[in-house]
């Protein structure tokens, strides 16, 4: 399936698997009047239309070879590179549940997944209001606590075996593990997207698995398109 959401600046962002690379970038010259250029660098890959829309690819699992500037379709170096057999970890976390996985190809080969309830947010005023947000802070670390253990348990000791790292869930708890400082070689492998994913369970971690080798194209409409 693929996936769509709007891109910030304007345009949209496609999540495309890497078996349909190829084709896809085949109907985007189709749809706007060919191809006029494309640009590979070690980070991005920016395809131009006939129309001047543009798709742009940030590289996935960086850095890309046969780099260059040409005046027609040349994804080739794209479509070998994001194909490459991968070992990826993974790390999905929202408030109150995360999922750590180590997928190979695609498939999840190792995992664990765990839940932690965190009170919702209280709308009522006054003292009880403080008691439960204290309640509902200490849930909430104890929870973030949890994954962080379960991070470096599966994961820390076998980053070197790892070609990157893909995250997903919540950006706001994301950052809050950032901080854990033996997760810092774990982070500093990851990838600069953050997958949107609903509440960690071992099925959503399955998806992730498969999403984690996909890539996602800005694509941007050129004036003669509009």
């Amino acid at each position: 399936m693929t996936r769509r959401r709007e891109a910030e600046g304007g345009g949209i962002v496609v999540e495309v698997e890497p078996d349909r690379v190829e084709g896809w970038f085949a109907r985007f010259a189709d749809r706007n009047d060919g191809v006029t250029a494309t640009r590979l660098t070690v980070d991005d890959i920016v395809v131009t239309g006939g129309n001047g829309t543009t798709a742009t690819v940030r590289v996935p699992f960086p850095p890309l070879a046969g780099l260059g500037e040409f005046e027609d379709l040349a994804i080739g170096p794209l479509v070998e590179h994001v194909r490459k057999p991968r070992k990826v970890g993974i790390l999905l976390v929202r408030l109150g549940g995360h999922s750590v996985g180590i997928a190979e190809r695609g498939r999840i080969v190792l995992s664990r997944t765990d839940r932690h309830h965190v009170h919702g947010r209280n709308a009522a005023g006054g003292w009880s209001q403080q008691r439960f947000a204290r309640r509902r802070q200490g849930q909430a670390r104890q929870a973030l606590r949890a994954a962080a253990e379960d991070a470096a348990d599966v994961l820390g000791s076998r980053l070197s075996e790892l070609d990157g790292v893909v995250l997903g869930g919540d950006r706001r708890a994301i950052d809050e593990l950032r901080a854990e400082p033996r997760l810092a070689p774990l982070f500093a492998m990851a990838e600069p997207r953050v997958l949107d994913v609903a509440e960690p369970r071992r099925a959503v971690l399955d998806e992730a698995a498969v999403r984690a080798l996909s890539v996602e194209i800005v694509v941007r409409r050129g004036e003669a398109s509009r």
